[in-house]
């Protein structure tokens, strides 16, 4: 499956930048996986919607569904087995996601009924599509 993950910035604290590395080689594994980093100074609706193109969208919101990662293996498989269009995960700036891209999401997920601080939310993101993906390759990591 085509997956993308889009951020506002890029991680800079060490340890995220380190997690960050080391779950995303990992998710090549599964998936083909693209990057982008939007720029902390073009965070607004028009250049996410750049980067998010005629992709699936996946909008990370505070408010959003909660899945158990068996749940979300459960989406990405299902997905993957009706689409070939990539699908983008979307990790806002400090002010959230804008309702415009937002409501052009397919769905509104949430990691976590907590607010994470930016970094960890990306390090988090990228683990939790690794979890998934070794889910349903039956792989031993969840374990």
């Amino acid at each position: 499956m085509k997956v993308h993950i889009i951020t506002i910035g890029k991680p800079k604290h060490i340890y995220a930048v380190e997690g960050w590395r080391e779950y995303t080689k990992r998710l090549q594994g599964f998936h083909q996986l693209r990057v982008t980093h939007i720029a902390d100074k073009h965070n607004d609706v028009a250049h996410i919607l750049q980067a998010v193109g005629e992709t699936d969208l996946v909008a990370l919101e505070i408010n959003g569904k909660t899945l158990s990662s068996e749940e979300l293996a459960n989406f990405l498989e299902e997905r993957g087995s009706y689409s070939s269009r990539e699908l983008s995960f979307l990790i806002g700036g400090p002010e959230g996601i804008p309702a415009e891209v937002s409501n052009r999401a397919m769905l509104q997920l949430s990691l976590s009924s907590l607010t994470l601080p930016h970094d960890l939310a990306m390090v988090f993101l990228a683990e939790t599509l690794y979890r998934a993906s070794t889910i349903n390759a039956k792989h031993p990591y969840h374990k």
